[in-house]
């Protein structure tokens, strides 16, 4: 497919607007290492929120989606959705004691809750485990979306792919640090929705779909309408339904999803202006990440089936496409090919706005692990700020080298996203409890750590093409199994192994303020020294918490389901879940000014 010149100009308008925007905040994220990883922490929930929609927002999303709409029906998508417990938990429970802990960042966590070596081990090895392998990894699953994208629309290699998008991502992200990043998620949000939405449109109006109607009542998406799995499908059930609900959510860490918060999302809340913006910031990205803006994936997903209704149809249609990426999640670049001049370079550089929102925030997230948890805690630790963020920069260059060497190598976007699902399995819990419970330890972690770990290396093999030494189970047994055998083992670990040195635990309950009753061991030490222990002000309780989470949490799904009714046609039962969910929302907001949850 050849793009008109007007998509060019539309594209090359794009991509100037962007860098500028970018560029323009250099010289602010350069004073110190604190505005370029945490923007100076000076920042209003609504721009830390909507760029963590925009990061989440990436080009591989809407392939992800398209992916398990054609193999597992609409229904299939519970096995991201069941993550919105997951956020709504961070939202009630830990944002405001991420903002208050006032670390850079969240790993830098372990040496305010744990003591002693095992503390500062745990420190400088999940930085690397997790600002390089672990990130390296989204990071080139992200870009292996682009890569079908490209190769698809613009009929470029994977390789011209990493280089040209890699280099421009890296341009800004590098110089400008968290203020740039931030600045153009807000550019690229508004940009990378428009383009789902059109895109979204004009899949319906396709003349072998025949508008809504005409999809709805096709063949090919017999079956794979319900928002809910077909139960006597046990198998399926499990895998995409009754798993990520009953275990998924807690137990396992993905990024922007982590029980307890981490990673990227403790970043933007370290970054926020105060704790109330922290709050209300992962409150937004929750919204909109889940209740807003699924369905116009989900829909170019249906009509691809109607359109492209196997993969041979969808090589049929490329033939120039390499043969190692031609799978299900090339079905959504593939519907694009439609779209009106002009308008399919807008889209084009929607998706490339959502590909560098994304990789800009893990870059900086990366290098923040790399610089402050390993550099500059093991290595160096008397240099100025600028010496830190000319480290930081470079970094993140090589961070992009290794993106790009590990996309190559990548095939398709389901296969990373059940590869970091095992990775962390069985860790969630511990992120969870260890803000509540005292006696939970470095050591916990560690174990929690190495066992999921080597357990995803046994589990996943088939992945890689090394089936004779994984047992044959599907992805929901391989997470389960791996979870169970990671909680035993990391609880096993702290039973035997000694808590944290008391004057570290006390050192955080004065900090931290942590409620519920597994901090009461810590605090009566610290009564019998003679300390008062008082609550903070606009905390309100754990019992108002976490009715709030449980409303937020209907409130999410009634809202997208809400959506997906009207999108069905279906006016009454789309009102009904709408108006559920403002009844929910309100009394989430009614708990928030009895019981100070500002």
């Amino acid at each position: 497919m050849r793009l008109s010149g007007l998509d060019w100009a539309v594209m090359a308008a794009y991509g100037v607007v962007v860098l500028g925007v970018g560029l323009w905040f250099a010289r602010r994220a350069g004073r110190d290492t604190e505005s370029y990883f945490l923007a100076g922490r000076s920042l209003p929930w609504w721009v830390l929120g909507t760029s963590m929609v925009a990061t989440t927002f990436s080009t591989d999303t809407p392939n992800l989606v398209a992916d398990i709409v054609r193999t597992d029906g609409v229904a299939g998508n519970w096995v991201w959705w069941a993550m919105a417990l997951t956020g709504m938990l961070t939202v009630f429970f830990y944002a405001k004691l991420w903002r208050r802990s006032e670390v850079v960042t969240d790993l830098e966590f372990y040496e305010l809750r744990y003591s002693g070596r095992p503390a500062a081990f745990l420190r400088g090895f999940r930085a690397i485990y997790l600002g390089v392998v672990f990130n390296v990894m989204v990071m080139a699953s992200v870009t292996l979306a682009a890569i079908k994208i490209g190769g698809v629309l613009l009929g470029v290699t994977p390789l011209q792919v990493v280089v040209v998008a890699g280099l421009v991502t890296l341009l800004y992200s590098a110089t400008s640090g968290l203020w740039g990043v931030v600045a153009t998620d807000l550019l690229l949000f508004v940009l990378a929705m428009f383009g789902s939405v059109a895109a979204a449109v004009y899949a319906v109006r396709h003349p072998q779909v025949g508008g809504l109607e005409g999809l709805l009542t096709h063949p090919a998406v017999d079956g794979r309408l319900g928002f809910l799995p077909d139960f006597s499908d046990t198998s399926t059930a499990l895998a995409i339904f009754i798993v990520p609900l009953a275990v998924q959510w807690w137990s396992t860490w993905y990024p922007g999803s982590e029980p307890g918060g981490g990673g990227y999302a403790a970043q933007r809340m370290l970054a926020a202006r105060t704790e109330e913006d922290s709050l209300r910031a992962v409150l937004w990205f929750n919204v909109a990440h889940y209740g807003l803006r699924p369905w116009p994936w989900i829909v170019v997903g249906l009509a691809s089936l109607v359109v492209y209704p196997t993969v041979d149809s969808i090589q049929a249609a490329f033939p120039a496409l390499d043969p190692s990426i031609l799978q299900n999640d090339l079905a959504y670049p593939a519907m694009l090919v439609f779209l009106p001049s002009g308008l399919l370079g807008l889209v084009v550089a929607s998706l490339a706005a959502a590909y560098m929102s994304t990789i800009s925030t893990h870059l900086n997230w990366g290098a923040s692990y790399v610089v402050q948890d390993v550099y500059r805690r093991f290595v160096a630790s008397d240099r100025d700020d600028a010496h830190y963020v000319r480290v930081a920069r470079w970094t993140t260059a090589g961070l992009t080298v290794l993106m790009a060497v590990v996309a190559l190598a990548l095939q398709n976007a389901l296969q990373a996203f059940q590869i970091l699902l095992q990775i962390g399995a069985g860790t969630g819990l511990v992120f969870i409890l260890r803000w509540f419970w005292w006696r939970i330890n470095a050591w916990t972690e560690i174990a929690a750590m190495v066992l999921s770990f080597a357990l995803a290396i046994w589990l996943t093999g088939g992945l890689w093409g090394l089936e004779w030494w994984t047992p044959e189970w599907n992805a929901s047994g391989r997470l389960v199994a791996a979870v169970a055998v990671t909680t035993v083992g990391w609880v096993t670990v702290t039973l035997l192994t000694p808590p944290a040195e008391m004057k570290t635990l006390q050192r955080f309950v004065r900090k931290i303020r942590p409620q519920g009753p597994g901090w009461g061991i810590v605090q009566d030490e610290m009564v019998r020294g003679g300390e008062r222990i008082e609550e903070v002000p606009g905390d309100g309780s754990l019992s108002a918490a976490a009715l709030s989470w449980l409303l937020a949490c209907i409130a999410i799904y009634a809202a997208l389901f809400g959506v997906g009714y009207l999108v069905y046609g279906a006016w009454g039962a789309g009102a009904a879940a709408l108006t559920l969910a403002l009844a929910c929302a309100a009394g989430v907001l009614r708990l928030f000014r009895r019981d100070g949850l500002r």
